[in-house]
């Protein structure tokens, strides 16, 4: 009894804090800017005291108030988050299968490039023995989030603010009126872009206002349809079918262990292919000189090491990793030789590496293997289809 109270305390101490940096986040976001806290430790962290006066005219502080306005990010986007899980949570419970309470992880850095979570997760705390229990349980977090995420951008798109919005978060803006995208963009170095899925771009065409839509540079400032992309985000790469997320247990109740275990550590390859691509070119070593061509192969190795730890684990043959490795890169080489244009999207590698180093690629055997009936394949089939149209290729753009 005493060890379920300290866990709760844990559990409910996580959850607030989380609601916290989600909040300061999400007014890091719509602002653009740090807290005045913040701020002031930086100063101290430099040598210049820690009494001196924030009085930098440059710099626009947040505070109480902009914190409040957090609100609206931390809010939709934690009631998403906490939706997926207690999917999750009531399903395995329905199944009998022990389960805690979701556990938060709060993160923040103190800098607009966090978004102050790294999400939340529930333990098993028995053995899953059932194909169709891995099905069902894996299943209903994405489906019950993916409702919820529906709601939010709904929402915002369809209660967007006036233009003139967006001369609260830029003031620097109002001199250009509305025309302000034509002048405030010459030099739009440092601006943030949201990577088009085909659910957001259809919430862009057909349910937003054109007349208040904002530019695609100005959107992470409005909080409800970035807690909403952030969700689908997040939705697609639970969805994506290998190891033991969401879709590796859906692909799995789907075809079974004998095939999952040929099917996920393909895809898994073409996801590290994608994301790599474009990080190596035949060109790039071509151009430069001795001391950069070594500089180079030198970073090459250790991406072709970093790629051989993702993929030691898909079989168990250290070899067969090493090979995939060489494989993947030297494919890289040659797509990036025939159209040095096509990039990926290297964002995606920290988690291919949490992926194929820590949550692995294949899945855990089950006792009980019976096929699923036919509303569980419709479920599954349509898990795929919301993968597919919220995937963002590129998710975050970062203009330079």
């Amino acid at each position: 009894m005493q060890s379920s109270t300290r866990t709760y305390i844990i559990q409910a101490v996580l959850f607030v804090l989380t609601i916290i940096t989600t909040t300061m986040a999400g007014a890091e976001w719509m602002y653009g800017n740090i807290f005045a806290f913040v701020y002031d430790f930086a100063y101290l962290l430099m040598g210049k005291g820690a009494e001196k006066p924030v009085t930098d005219e440059t710099v626009k502080l947040l505070g109480w108030p902009q914190f409040l306005q957090g609100f609206q990010f931390s809010i939709p986007f934690l009631a998403i988050l906490t939706i997926h899980e207690f999917g999750h949570y009531f399903v395995a419970r329905m199944h009998q299968v022990k389960v805690t309470l979701p556990y938060y992880i709060p993160l923040w850095f103190g800098i607009s490039n966090s978004i102050g979570t790294m999400g939340a997760f529930i333990r098993i705390k028995s053995v899953v023995r059932s194909r169709l229990k891995f099905f069902d349980i894996g299943i209903a977090g994405p489906l019950a989030g993916f409702i919820a995420a529906l709601v939010v951008l709904w929402y915002g798109f369809t209660h967007l603010p006036p233009p003139e919005y967006i001369f609260s978060i830029h003031p620097e803006y109002a001199r250009f009126g509305l025309s302000y995208p034509q002048f405030a963009y010459e030099n739009a170095s440092g601006n943030i872009a949201l990577g088009d899925n085909i659910l957001f771009w259809l919430f862009k065409t057909y349910i937003a206002d054109p007349a208040r839509l904002p530019h695609a540079y100005e959107m992470i400032h409005y909080p409800y349809i970035f807690a909403g992309y952030l969700a689908l985000f997040f939705t697609s790469l639970n969805l994506i079918p290998i190891g033991q997320l969401d879709g590796g247990h859906i692909l799995y109740g789907l075809i079974g262990k004998k095939k999952f275990d040929i099917v996920a550590p393909i895809l898994f390859g073409l996801f590290a292919f994608y994301a790599g691509l474009g990080l190596f070119t035949a060109e790039s070593f071509a151009t430069g000189s001795n001391a950069v061509f070594y500089e180079r192969f030198f970073y090459l190795a250790i991406y072709i090491y970093f790629l051989y730890i993702c993929f030691k684990r898909a079989s168990d043959s250290p070899m067969t990793g090493l090979m995939l490795s060489l494989i993947v890169v030297v494919g890289q080489f040659a797509v990036s030789y025939i159209h040095p244009d096509w990039q990926g999207s290297t964002g995606f590698l920290p988690f291919i590496f949490i992926l194929g180093r820590f949550l692995g690629i294949r899945h855990p055997e089950t006792d009980e293997n019976e096929p699923l009936d036919a509303p569980r394949i419709i479920l599954g089939i349509c898990a795929l289809i919301i993968f597919i149209i919220s995937f963002s290729p590129t998710p975050f753009i970062l203009i330079e």
